[in-house]
Formats: structure tokens, C-alpha cells, sequence
């Protein structure tokens, strides 16, 4: 039989303040492991608070468990490379505003490489100098507003690969930063920019016009002195049509200056008003010729499209490759048509479903009938009678002016008389009237020199001698010319 085991006994422990205070900094990270709270800062779990401290530089030391740092709203003016002189691997967002900050170390984010969020905003930094923000490579957030930056050096974003939304307005910029915006440039996944407020005088409308249009629903480009122009117009009208919050929320902030005027005008009113009279662009009109292939691009305001298809001028839906390979869907969306025809032409429709609506892009696309290169495959029916026309005019007239003529010539000269017999052989319907001898000979060939006398003085067989001349009253008379008039109701020649 086992030994029973004896019985549980409860033991009651004194517990004091001292012990409770021990197991709440084992359990806080703010314990002996991680430091100590800062004075005048609030610290809660991994939030270290020191706004409106009055302080006026960071404190130290840091924890190290500290994942959001506030600093706002203090006079901490430079930030220098040693303001961390510890790795900080959990510090994810950093709140600088309102700080009077003039200077940041090149070095200053070395040992916060987790950064996503950095808020340098209403402050008095003025330039943005070489590879400022190198370190910072998951940084997805910048705000740099309300400041006086009036130079950035190019490299300034290097190695922001995930930055997604950069803050720029209200400050001094006059050089717009095209290449933050350009496919495969420094900034990759920008998704935001605005640089309203600032002193723009020009934008590249075309390159912009030709980003993605998530793109240009993020990009803010009002209250600036912006020169007025027609290309401009066309880009924010188009913004406007396709309801881009950065044009039609901020329609009256966008505003431009007229040549010789001194107050601003409306951009979106430019439309037909002196001096430039823009004109109104056509929302997606695709222009191409025979047997080209083009690409229909699928402009959707919308990240992170979940389906797309596409419906052609048919009503025929497009899951895949045409029956001929004519039509391809591609892998992001856009659809490729090959070898065009006449009949390829119409408005193409492209349902997006986005994360939080649909949405329906139409492109209208015209085929002229012919190739690019080379002459006109086909020709229009009326340009070919019209063609035709002319060239009968032409014929017809060549034919009645330019025909060389066998006697007109020789009206000058005294030409033999043709036989009476030859009379028979004339025509109404004659194109050319019958010659002596019938022989064809050119008038040229009757000299005057001798009667009779063909080329090289020899003797012409078949003319007709003249007749020897007559004397009295009936001298005058001549013989019947076969060039005379001759009328319509008889053979016989009228004799003159």
C-alpha cells in the first residue's frame, strides 16, 4: 500500500511596497533593463512623450525600448549626429515640429535605421543637403512642410526605396523636383507629393501628364505663381473630369499668372480666354494608322486594383489572347492590340475594381486608313473621281491645243489646188480635212521656191502642178481649197 502523501499547505507571504515595486519595473520596460524615464517626459508602454517640454536638446539617455519619440513643440534647434548615442533598433516614429530647427547632421539617423515616420515640419531648415536621409531606408513618411528649403541637392532622397507620401508645401522651392516623380527614380513607391505653397513659376506638364493617375490625384501643385499655360490647363481640366482630389478639392488655389497681367487668374478658366484661348483636351484619344501596334493603358485612380478587364467597341469582353493573337490582355492591365485595322477603331472600356470603389476608364481609339510610312494603302472614293476629273479635263484639253496641226501653218503660203474629185473624200464627221495626193505630207513640204519641188529639189510625186494663171476679170478667182468652210448639208466645197 503506497504512503499517503501529505496534505497541501497554504504559506502566506508578506508582501510590502518595496517587493510590489520590484515586479512592476521587471514587468515595464521602462525597467533597469531598458533605462529610466526621462525627466519631464511622460512615458507609457514604448511612447516616450516630451512635447512642450521647454527643453533644448534630446534628452539622454534614451531607452532603448522606445518606439515613438515626441519632441514637439521644444527649442531644440540642431539636431547632431550624437543625439543618439545608442542603436535605438525599435524607434519608429520621430515628431520634431515646431522645434526652431536650423541644422540636421548628415549622421543624425545612423542609429534609427527603423525609421517610418519622420515629422521635421514648421521649422527653419533651408536647405536639404547630400544624401540627408541615406539611412533612413524604410522611411515611408516625411514631413518637411512649413519650413524655408529653397535648395535640394539631388541625392538628397537616396535610398528612399519605401518613402510613399513626402511633404514639401509651404516653403521657398522654385525648381519643381521632377526627377522624385520619374519611373525608376529615387522614389519608386511615391504616392504623395505636394508642393503647394511654394514658388513654382513652371511645371513639366507634359512628363506629368504622361505619370499614373494615383499618382497625379496626389500631387499638389496650388498656390503657387504659376506662369499661365495652355498645356498646364489641359492637365489640371483633365484632373478635374476624372475628379483628382488635388485639382477639385483645391480649384480656386489654383491660380496663374496671364502675360502682362499682375493678378492671378483661375487655371481651370483659361478655356478660350485671351490671350492663350486654350482649348479643351479629349480625355484618352488614341491616334494610329494602319497595321501599327499601340497599347491601351488602363489610367485607374486607384493602388492596389484587385481585377481589371477590358470590353471592346463590339461589346466583346477580353480575358486573354484574341482569336488571331491581335488582342493581348498584359500583366499590369494595359491592352495590346497588333496589326491594326479599320474596323480596330472605336472606344475601348476598362473596369477597374478598386479597394474601395469601381471604377470605368474609356479610351477612344482612331485608326486612320493608312500606313504611316510609305503611300496610302487606300484611297477615298471621292478623291479618286475627283482625280479622275481632273485628268479628263486635262486630256480633253491636250487633245484640242497641243494636236499638231497639218495646215494651220501654211495659211501664209499659196498651196495648190486639190483635185475636184477629192471633194467626195470629205466628211462632217472628218476629224481632219483631205490634202492633194492624199500623201499625208506636212505643209511644210509645199516650198514656195518651186512649184512642185519636193526635198532636196527633186520633183514631189503626187502633188498637183498649179494651174497656169488666167487673165481678164475672172483672174481674182481661186480654186477650191480643201481647208474652206464646208457645209454641213453637202459634199461639195463652196467655192469662194
Amino acid at each position: 500500500m503506497p504512503p499517503s502523501r501529505p496534505p497541501c499547505v497554504a504559506v502566506r507571504v508578506p508582501v510590502g511596497p518595496l517587493s510590489l515595486l520590484l515586479a512592476l519595473s521587471l514587468l515595464s520596460p521602462w525597467g533597469s533593463a531598458g533605462g529610466s524615464c526621462p525627466q519631464r517626459c511622460v512615458c507609457a508602454s514604448n511612447l516616450l512623450s516630451c512635447s512642450q517640454a521647454n527643453l533644448s536638446a534630446v534628452p539622454a539617455p534614451l531607452p532603448r525600448f522606445t518606439a515613438v519619440l515626441d519632441l514637439s513643440h521644444n527649442n531644440v534647434t540642431r539636431l547632431r549626429a550624437d543625439w543618439a548615442p545608442a542603436r535605438l533598433p525599435h524607434l519608429h516614429a520621430l515628431l520634431l515640429s515646431h522645434n526652431g530647427l536650423a541644422f540636421v547632421s548628415t549622421e543624425a539617423f545612423t542609429h534609427v535605421p527603423r525609421l517610418r515616420h519622420l515629422d521635421l515640419s514648421s521649422n527653419r531648415l533651408r536647405t536639404l543637403d547630400e544624401n540627408l536621409f541615406s539611412d533612413l531606408g524604410e522611411l515611408e513618411v516625411l514631413l518637411l512642410y512649413n519650413n524655408e528649403i529653397s535648395t535640394v541637392d539631388r541625392t538628397a532622397f537616396e535610398n528612399l526605396g519605401r518613402l510613399r507620401k513626402l511633404y514639401l508645401g509651404q516653403n521657398r522651392i522654385a525648381r519643381f523636383p521632377l526627377e522624385l516623380l520619374r519611373e525608376g527614380s529615387r522614389l519608386p513607391q511615391l504616392a504623395l507629393l505636394d508642393l503647394s505653397a511654394n514658388r513654382l513659376r513652371a511645371v513639366p506638364a507634359g512628363e506629368l501628364q504622361a505619370l499614373p493617375a494615383w499618382l497625379r490625384d496626389r500631387l499638389y501643385l496650388h498656390n503657387n505663381p504659376l506662369a499661365c499655360d495652355c498645356l498646364l490647363f489641359q492637365l489640371l481640366d483633365r484632373g478635374r473630369r476624372r475628379h483628382l482630389s488635388a485639382v477639385e478639392d483645391f480649384q480656386d488655389e489654383l491660380r496663374c499668372f496671364l502675360p502682362g497681367a499682375s493678378s492671378l487668374t483661375k487655371i481651370l478658366d483659361l478655356a478660350g480666354k485671351q490671350p492663350l484661348n486654350c482649348s479643351k483636351a479629349r480625355e484618352a484619344v488614341l491616334e494610329a494608322h494602319l497595321g501599327d501596334t499601340v497599347t491601351l493603358g488602363c489610367d485607374s485612380r486607384w493602388q492596389g486594383v484587385r481585377s481589371r478587364h477590358w470590353v471592346t467597341p463590339g461589346g466583346e469582353r477580353v480575358l486573354g489572347d484574341g482569336a488571331n493573337g491581335s488582342v493581348v490582355l498584359l500583366a499590369n492591365g494595359s491592352l495590346q492590340l497588333r496589326a491594326l485595322r479599320p474596323e480596330d477603331g472605336g472606344t475601348y472600356s476598362c473596369w477597374v475594381a478598386g479597394p474601395l470603389l469601381n471604377e470605368t476608364l474609356y479610351v477612344e481609339l482612331l485608326v486612320h486608313n493608312f500606313t504611316l510610312h510609305g503611300p496610302h494603302d487606300t484611297l477615298n472614293t471621292a478623291y479618286t473621281t475627283l482625280v479622275g476629273c481632273i485628268l479628263s479635263v486635262v486630256l480633253v484639253l491636250i487633245y484640242l491645243y497641243l494636236t499638231p496641226c497639218r495646215c494651220c501653218c501654211c495659211r501664209g503660203t499659196e498651196k495648190p489646188p486639190a483635185p475636184r474629185d477629192d471633194s467626195i473624200n470629205s466628211s462632217v464627221l472628218s476629224a481632219t480635212p483631205n490634202h492633194a495626193g492624199g500623201t499625208g505630207e506636212p505643209c511644210g513640204s509645199h516650198l514656195a521656191s518651186g512649184a512642185g519641188a519636193g526635198q532636196n529639189g527633186r520633183f514631189k510625186g503626187g502633188g498637183s502642178p498649179p494651174l497656169p494663171a488666167r487673165q481678164g476679170p475672172k483672174a481674182q478667182r481661186k480654186v477650191s481649197d480643201p481647208d474652206s468652210v464646208s457645209s454641213v448639208f453637202s459634199d461639195t466645197p463652196i467655192v469662194v
